[in-house]
């Protein structure tokens, strides 16, 4: 998963691999509580363990006030007991927290682009959402929208 270098637009989160309480600790109350049920998730198979990766957290205006907002991406998400939990072939949940809204999205992989004067979130979806199959490419752009609070989009989101 790439990103847009643009230090204005996108900082990095401090942890490389975190335990689990102290990186859940230093996300907003409801990206902490998605890391929760994620962790309750994977501890119910095999007792297994949740670790946050580098990358999973990322901070991006994304609604162009000035203020970074937090992005949870749940393919930097790994579980020690399985696999791949939290992904499949249309990709992993990412969740995208500005002000008190969460907008969740599947992709394969995301990039926020300064496309003045909006930051745009462009995300590879599975080919299905361009009427093909998983092998078609296919990319979904996304622009906040502060008055309805969630993302414009000329795709419907996925239900």
């Amino acid at each position: 998963m790439t990103f847009f270098k643009l230090p204005a637009l996108l900082a990095c989160a401090a942890f490389t691999v975190a335990p689990l309480a102290a990186a859940a600790q230093e996300l907003p109350a409801p990206l902490a509580e998605i890391v929760e049920a994620r962790a309750a998730d994977c501890a119910s198979f095999e007792n297994g363990e949740l670790t946050l990766e580098r990358g999973a957290v990322r901070r991006v205006d994304l609604n162009g006030d000035g203020t970074l907002d937090t992005v949870l991406d749940e393919g930097y998400l790994s579980c020690s007991s399985a696999a791949s939990l939290f992904c499949g072939t249309g990709g992993c949940m990412v969740n995208f927290l500005v002000g008190d809204t969460v907008e969740t999205r599947l992709a394969k992989g995301w990039q926020a682009v300064l496309f003045a004067p909006f930051t745009v979130v462009l995300a590879q979806v599975h080919g299905s959402e361009c009427g093909g199959t998983n092998v078609n490419t296919c990319v979904e752009a996304l622009v906040w929208d502060e008055e309805r609070k969630a993302f414009n989009t000329v795709a419907p989101p996925l239900q």
